[in-house]
This record gives C-alpha cells, sequence and structure tokens, in this order.
C-alpha cells in the first residue's frame, strides 16, 4: 500500500517536517509494510521557501538588508540546486515577527530590505523567483520593495519621498526609469494566500492595519495613501491592480509586485505543490494523509487540506486529516473531499500541554486512524 503524508506545519508546536515523521511513525505501528512518501507542504505564509528550498536541493544565501524600520539585518533566502530559482520570504526581512510591539507601526515600516533580496537574487543570476508575502509589518502597496530596486517616488513639489507608508499620500509621480532592467527578463511568482483587494473596507489597512500597530486614523490614513497610489500607478502603468485577488496581501505588496515586478500572484499551497509535482504521486497512492494545527473554514478557502482535497478527489484517492483543532461540520467534511477528519486531542488539555505533546499525539491519531482504515478495506 503506497502512502502518501503532506501535512502543514501545526503552528506553535511542529513544523510540518515534524509532522511528517510523526505520522510515519503511525502509519508504520499501524501497517509496517506500508510504502510512506513524505512531502512537507505550507499555503505561502512562514516557512513555504523553507519548503521550496529543499524540495529544489538547494542552499541558502544570507545577505544583510534593511529591516522594516530601516536597521540593518541578517536575512537569507534560498536557492535552487542549478541556481536558476530563487525562494524569498518577504518575512525575513519585512516581517512582523522582527519588530517589537511597541515599534510596530506601519506608517514607518518599510518592503525596502524585501528589495534588496530581490536585487541580490538578481545579482546571483535567477531566471525565476518565487517570492512568498505572508506575515509582513507594512502597508506600503509595496514602494519600499521597488524603491530599493530603484523605482522612486515623488510629491507634487518633486521632493523625492521616504518609501513608507506615511508617504502614499503624497505621492504624485513615479519614476520607473531606474528600475532594474534585469526583472524584465525574470519570472516572478507571488505566493499569495489571501484575496483582499487592495483598499477598501476589505483592504490592505482596514482588515490587517490594526494587528501592525495601525490606529483607527492611521487606518483611514493609510487606505487614503492607498487609494493614491493606485491612481498614480494607474496614470504610470495604465493598469489599475487595486481590485485583483490578492492585490492587498502584505500591506498591498501584491499589487506593488504586480505593478513592479510584473509578478504572477497564485496561492501558496499550488506552487508548493507545483514545485514537487505532488499530483503524480497522488494518483499512485492508496491513502493520503495531511494535516494542521486547526481546521476550521478558513481551511477549506484555500489552504493545504483544500489543495490536497481537490487533487484527491481528481484521482479519486481518500484523504484523511489529522488536526489540533477540528472546526469543520461534517456537512463540510463530505463537501470539502475529505474522507476522514480528526482531532489529535484524546482529553482536555490547555494549549500549552498540547503543543508539548504535540508529536505524541499526531503520532497516536495517525496509527489509529490507519488501522481503521485498513480494517475497511479488508472488509
Amino acid at each position: 500500500m503506497n502512502i502518501l503524508v503532506a501535512p502543514d506545519k501545526f503552528r506553535g508546536s511542529l513544523e510540518a517536517a515534524d509532522v511528517c515523521q510523526a505520522v510515519t511513525e503511525g502509519i508504520l505501528m499501524a501497517y509496517p509494510e506500508a510504502n510512506v512518501t513524505s512531502i512537507p507542504l505550507a499555503d505561502g505564509g512562514e516557512g513555504t521557501c523553507r519548503i521550496l528550498t529543499s524540495q529544489a536541493h538547494g542552499t541558502y544565501v544570507k545577505v544583510t538588508v534593511s529591516d522594516p524600520l530601516g536597521r540593518a539585518i541578517e536575512a537569507e533566502y534560498g536557492l535552487s540546486e542549478d541556481r536558476q530559482t530563487a525562494f524569498i520570504e518577504m518575512a525575513a526581512a519585512s516581517g512582523l515577527a522582527i519588530l517589537s510591539a511597541t515599534e510596530r507601526n506601519p506608517l514607518l515600516t518599510s518592503t525596502y530590505g524585501t528589495g534588496e533580496l530581490i536585487k541580490d537574487a538578481l545579482d546571483k543570476g535567477v531566471s525565476k523567483i518565487i517570492l512568498g508575502i505572508g506575515g509582513s509589518a507594512t502597508t506600503e502597496g509595496g514602494i519600499g520593495m521597488a524603491a530599493a530596486l530603484g523605482c522612486r517616488f515623488y510629491d507634487k513639489s518633486n521632493n523625492l519621498l521616504s518609501a513608507n507608508g506615511a508617504s502614499l499620500n503624497a505621492i504624485h509621480s513615479i519614476d520607473m526609469s531606474q528600475l532594474d532592467a534585469r526583472l524584465k527578463s525574470v519570472s516572478v511568482v507571488v505566493a499569495c494566500d489571501v484575496t483582499n483587494p487592495l483598499f477598501g473596507i476589505n483592504g490592505a489597512a482596514f482588515v490587517y492595519g490594526p494587528q501592525k500597530g495601525a490606529d483607527p486614523e492611521m487606518i483611514v490614513t493609510l487606505d487614503n495613501g492607498l487609494k493614491n497610489l493606485a491612481k498614480v500607478a494607474k496614470e504610470t502603468l495604465g493598469r489599475d491592480v487595486s481590485d485583483e485577488p490578492g492585490a492587498g496581501a502584505a500591506g498591498g505588496l501584491g499589487a506593488g509586485c504586480l505593478w513592479f515586478l510584473n509578478a504572477t500572484l497564485k496561492d501558496g499551497v499550488s506552487i508548493v505543490m507545483e514545485q514537487s509535482n505532488i499530483t503524480d504521486i497522488i494518483e499512485n497512492s492508496d491513502l493520503v494523509i495531511t494535516g494542521e494545527g486547526k481546521v476550521d473554514e478558513q481551511t477549506l478557502a484555500g489552504k493545504v487540506v483544500k489543495g490536497l482535497a481537490d487533487s484527491c478527489q481528481t484521482y479519486k484517492v481518500p484523504l484523511a486529516v489529522v488536526c489540533g483543532t477540528l472546526q469543520i461540520t461534517p456537512e463540510q467534511v463530505r463537501s470539502a473531499g475529505i474522507t476522514y477528519a480528526v482531532s489529535v486531542l484524546t482529553r482536555p488539555m490547555d494549549l500549552d500541554q498540547a503543543q508539548q505533546e504535540a508529536f505524541a499525539l499526531v503520532r497516536d491519531a495517525t496509527f489509529h486512524l490507519v488501522r481503521l482504515f485498513f480494517s475497511n478495506r479488508k472488509n
């Protein structure tokens, strides 16, 4: 029997590779003769580029770049074995986790360091960049990234503006003449796990601004600034991307990638699955087991579980899901194409205890589901 193990991480307790190990141990406890293939997955958020680099048998490059507030930090990105593809995570340079709670201020933060990572990859001669944009500390439409690559933003008096959220409302013109010419010959694919527009009530500032330190007044200022950026960018580039799904991702970096990098936005699950050629393995599997820390309605909107469920339905392969918290109904399980879903929690316990025991809980839950699966097949 061929079993594919392809989970996401359990946030706060197990990385995806650790989940693979726990699930594999559970399978082999129940069915020692099983042929197990493990492929850690991700949905475009933190950890995605590390998984992609591993799949590509790549190496890591360390670079000194600017953090969200312009301070020098060391960040890294991945290069594929053939050095033709760079795997960059914007959170490595421009992520919210870099800042303390008191430092969070999206009027001041910038994606400049992300642009510096991209520039270094261009210096290495890559022909493709896969950019993950989860976990940002910014709400500036990607102007910092663009500035690091040679783009300039001016006010109505032709003064050069700082590339941060506070400058958005003052942008009057954009000079693209010095934008790095190498971008024209590089394919850029952005791993994006949200579909928000650039501005408006469902846009970058209103939905994600508060977690980045924005108060209500700041949110309105940033939203108006993103509207202004969209207006000037449309005048300059002849293209309005503000309503494209994912334009509001990472504080509008999604839109910035479309404007300044001519990028393609794709959901992170699809990118990771394509890079791993996982559909070929699914087609030849008898069972697929996946999982993540919490399975809820958001999971069914485009996370790892949903991506696998769609592929498993195509090839009529049963899909089992193990998770810490199961918050979908039996009807949702059925309609999503999931064969079996189970929480690994076996008794009342607090979050700390569950995280500490996560490996054993995942292993044991897998043992029981595999025993059940093969018992039903024998019958």
